[in-house]
């Protein structure tokens, strides 16, 4: 079960994405470090996660109905699923049962995921790295002992104290604290519920006392450790207070329990019983299987399983029969009173789970049977026969699934692969978990997400941390660990899901692709596909409503965002380049490049318009630290374009057009792009919005391609400030380029310099299901139109 972990916020709400700390519901995975990642209960998604704060402004407590503002009212907790907010102490009074509110239907559940393993930890699932350094939101954001903050001195106020509060013995060896201001004459009750509000511990205050912790004192006066707080003042008479307090638990001689179950389709979420000294866990399983309608089952089929869920860990311990549970639970409080909110016990069924791992293995050699792919192998890393075989085949993205039937034998070919080259290629590995797609329920369509951590700066980064806390980590995937394939191979067995892709158009159309490629072995083979742009064009995100680029909203609303987006028919394009005309001379065909299929979905361009972006690509090759920003980015453009503003190559000298076999005769142009979208270099209208007799009016689901014409870097500046149109040429379905020389050549944003050869442009298949964002508040004046984007029908049996 989530444990109701609270992340401090500023008083001000901030629009900085969540910090990196997944919820542990999510197959074990979430916040682990090198844990066993078997799934947890599926009552762990039942339950709110908090976050604890200010309330919004006019926000009321779903309990006391107060609105927020007043003096009383000030602080409080949002549940980041649900939506629910309330006061921290009226929060106790709230069903800890939460259905994820606006997001269920988008959720992967985590009863539905499944991931046997012994040793694999996130840094294997989702090469989220575990070092030391606290991340942002991580929950001991406590103050360091060795920072000067003045601590347990007066406050610059001369009526409060700042006192050094520590919840444990972990705490205190760690010299991890948190700081409280109280007025100096308070009692020793407000001074007691200011520390437990501190950690974040609505239990009853009569239940604690405060202990001080000395700091080095004269002999003689060694009694002060372990000395209950006093009831006076926090100031005594005469002496100021000491420095720190420890918060500990008052011990009782029996306590009351909670018992979750282990198991699917129970009707409670738990059972409460209480401990006394003589239970132990064997005691403790007798009395909890009437409760839960299991006495029928032997006890010898159960045990009690105690989960602690850290923000780095996720521990699970199998009870001993004979542990005293009353110790145990007194120890943990000892240790850290944080610890026992965040510790679980579960009666689990006693059932031996037969090894299974499924391993990701990329950067093989494209184009191999299944057999050579497991000979390949074989010689590589020494798989052992009878324990690994090869179960999916990827063979145009060199990539295979392994089944590996033994834990050991997993681990040791996830570490020698990573370290392997094929062809002087170096391997990478990921390990997979299985989707229980049976046991989706109907209402459910997931969503797939693929960031690219690469585009938009940071923001990548920042928004792969923050899904992940929203939604399932297990749903969430990092492009630049494998590619779109281990996504859609997870989810490959899932009757409906949508997909959300960060990054920009570059991004969308490698997801595109590899849509494209294993859509005959999809259950759902025409997922809907949003976009939140992070690159610098955005031209599909601006057409679809997305915006020019992702600003900082947050991650949450973006998320509601997909949930209501329309879905609408994009059509998408085969560009085959092949060069074996290349040359005339003896050595031409030599040097030829073999043919090859490039997928396109914006436009592609061939001429000035592609050496534009092969420089500016070549810049970021050289410097990536430099564009790390959109404004910056936008500028390297502009300069190079400025260098090749008198540059003139008389495009139409060198290529020829054929349009539906005919042959169309090119004006002077310096460039010639094709385009799919009503939007062209950050949102320019190329085409152009006057009718013309000799064409159909563009869309993109119409099977028709647009060709227009640039007569060099001065006309494309027009084009994108909105002076003037591009100088249409052609509409059609089918298209016959002929290079006669190496000319720059576009698509979707991805640069290269094409041999001289033929490009042959046509429909790819069936149209893809995008999403569009729906619309908004009317726009004002002056904001970017997309209303050509509108026209665009719905499809039927759209699978929001």
């Amino acid at each position: 079960m989530c444990a109701l972990r609270l992340q401090r916020l500023s008083p001000v709400p901030s629009r900085r994405a969540p910090g990196p700390r997944e919820c542990t519901a999510w197959g074990g995975a979430g916040c682990g470090g090198g844990r066993p990642l078997t799934a947890p209960p599926p009552q762990d998604a039942q339950h709110h996660h908090w976050r604890e704060g200010n309330l919004p402004s006019g926000a009321r407590c779903e309990v006391c109905r107060k609105t927020c503002g007043s003096s009383d009212v000030l602080a409080g907790v949002r549940c980041e699923w649900c939506g629910v907010q309330a006061h921290s102490v009226c929060s106790a009074a709230l069903a800890p049962e939460c259905t994820f509110g606006r997001l269920h239907t988008l959720v992967l559940p985590p009863a539905c995921v499944r991931l046997l393993s012994r040793n694999f930890s996130k840094m294997h699932c989702f090469r989220i790295s575990e070092g030391a350094v606290p991340e942002p939101g991580d929950e001991d954001d406590g103050v360091d002992g060795s920072t000067p903050a003045g601590l347990g001195r007066e406050a610059p106020e001369s009526s409060k104290l700042t006192l050094k509060i520590f919840d444990g013995n972990d705490a205190l060896q760690r010299n991890h604290f948190r700081v409280i201001s109280v007025p100096r004459l308070a009692r020793n009750e407000e001074v007691l519920e200011a520390a437990l509000r501190a950690y974040y511990v609505l239990e009853d205050p009569r239940d604690f006392e405060l202990q001080p912790v000395p700091a080095p004192v004269p002999a003689g006066d060694s009694g002060a450790r372990g000395r209950p707080r006093g009831s006076g003042a926090a100031e005594e008479e005469g002496g100021r207070g000491p420095e720190a307090w420890i918060v500990r638990a008052v011990p009782h001689a029996q306590e009351l329990l909670r018992i979750y179950p282990a198991w699917l389709k129970v009707g409670v979420a738990y059972v409460s019983i209480r401990v006394t000294p003589q239970s132990t866990a064997r005691t403790v399983v007798l009395e909890v299987l009437p409760l839960l309608g299991r006495q029928a089952e032997g006890p010898e089929g159960f045990q009690l399983v105690e989960v602690l869920m850290g923000s780095r860990q996720v521990q699970r311990t199998v009870l001993q029969d004979a542990e005293p549970l009353l110790a145990r639970l007194r120890d943990i409080r000892q240790t850290s009173l944080r610890q026992m909110s965040q510790t679980r016990f579960y009666v689990a069924e006693n059932r031996v789970v037969a090894p299974h791992v499924s391993l990701f293995v990329g950067g093989l050699p494209p184009g191999l049977s299944t057999q050579e792919y497991a000979s390949l192998l074989d010689e590589a890393v020494a798989a052992k026969a009878g324990l690994v075989s090869v179960s999916r085949v990827y063979s145009s993205q060199g990539a295979v699934v392994l089944d590996v039937a033994c834990f050991a034998e997993a681990e040791r070919l996830y570490m020698l692969v990573r370290d392997t080259a094929v062809h002087g290629r170096p391997l990478m590995a990921l390990v997979l978990p299985d989707v229980l797609h049976s046991k989706l329920p109907p209402d459910c369509c997931p969503l797939l997400v693929f960031v690219n951590p690469k585009s938009g700066g940071l923001k990548g980064r920042d928004l792969l941390c923050s899904f992940r806390k929203l939604l399932n980590p297990h749903q969430v995937f990092e492009l630049t660990n494998g590619g779109p394939l281990p996504g859609f191979h997870v989810f490959s067995q899932v009757p409906r899901f949508r997909v959300l892709v960060c990054g920009g158009d570059g991004t969308v159309g490698w997801v595109l692709a590899a849509l494209e490629e294993v859509r005959p072995r999809l259950a759902c083979p025409e997922p809907s596909v949003a976009i939140l742009p992070l690159g610098t064009g955005n031209d599909l995100g601006r057409v679809l409503r997305w915006g020019a680029g992702y600003s900082g909203e947050d991650p949450l609303s973006v998320l509601v965002s997909v949930d209501e987006a329309d879905a609408v028919l994009m059509d998408r394009w085969t560009i085959l380049l092949d060069a074996h005309e290349a040359g005339g001379g003896e050595t031409g065909v030599a040097d030829v490049e073999p043919p090859k299929i490039v997928q396109m979905s914006n436009y592609c361009g061939i001429g000035i318009d592609a050496e534009l972006s092969l420089d500016f690509h070549q810049a970021r090759e050289e410097e990536p630290g430099k564009f790390t920003s959109r404004f910056h980015n936008k500028g390297v453009y502009v300069r190079v374009g400025l260098q090749k503003i008198s540059h003139a190559r008389g495009l139409h000298k060198e290529i020829r057009l054929q349009v539906e076999q005919q042959e169309v005769e090119l004006p002077s142009i310096e460039g010639l792009i094709f385009i799919n979208i009503p939007s062209w270099g950050s949102g320019a209208d190329l085409w152009g919005s006057d009718s013309d007799s000799r064409f159909e009016k563009p869309r993109m689901d119409d099977g028709l391609l647009e060709v227009v014409g640039v007569t060099g870097v001065m006309h494309m500046g027009q084009v994108q400030g909105g002076l003037r149109s591009g100088i249409r040429i052609a509409q059609g379905s089918y298209f016959r380029v002929t290079l006669l020389k190496a000319t720059p050549v576009q698509v979707d944003g991805e640069p290269w310099v094409q041999a001289p050869g033929h490009m042959i442009i046509s429909a790819a298949g069936p149209k893809v299901h995008m999403l569009r964002k729906t619309k908004q508040k009317p726009r004002k004046s002056g904001a970017p139109k997309d209303a050509r984007a509108d026209g665009v029908p719905a499809p039927e049996g759209d699978p929001k």
